[in-house]
C-alpha cells in the first residue's frame, strides 16, 4: 500500500495548490494557466475541480518563467522547454542501458 512519504517522494505527485505553484515558480496564477492553454502542463484536478501541480510542473514552469524572462516568447520558451525535457529523458534511458546492449546496437 502507498503511503503519504512515498506519494511525496514521487515528482510527479499533484502536491501543490496553483497558489503554492505560483509561490514556489515566482510566477503568476495567471502565468500558470497561459502554460496550462499552450499545453504545457497540464495539472491534475482535486475532487473539488481545483489544479494540482508536481514538482515535475514546478521545474518545467520555473523554466519556462525563466525564459519569458528573458524575453524568448510564451509559445517559443514552451517549446524549447519540452524539448530540453524530452532530451533529458533520453539521456537518462541511455545511460540507464546495460553497456553491452549499445554495443550490440552498434
Amino acid at each position: 500500500m502507498t503511503q503519504p512519504d512515498d506519494m511525496l517522494d514521487d515528482e510527479h505527485y499533484p502536491a501543490y495548490t496553483m497558489g503554492r505553484a505560483a509561490e514556489i515558480t515566482g510566477a503568476s496564477q495567471d502565468f500558470l494557466r497561459r502554460l496550462e492553454k499552450a499545453k504545457m502542463l497540464i495539472p491534475s484536478r482535486s475532487a473539488g475541480g481545483h489544479r494540482r501541480y508536481s514538482r515535475y510542473h514546478l521545474r518545467l514552469a520555473a523554466r519556462a518563467r525563466e525564459m519569458v524572462r528573458q524575453g524568448i516568447a510564451l509559445e517559443a520558451a514552451c517549446r524549447i522547454v519540452v524539448l530540453e525535457d524530452q532530451l533529458q529523458e533520453a539521456l537518462q534511458r541511455n545511460r540507464s542501458q546495460p553497456r553491452r546492449q549499445q554495443a550490440e546496437a552498434a
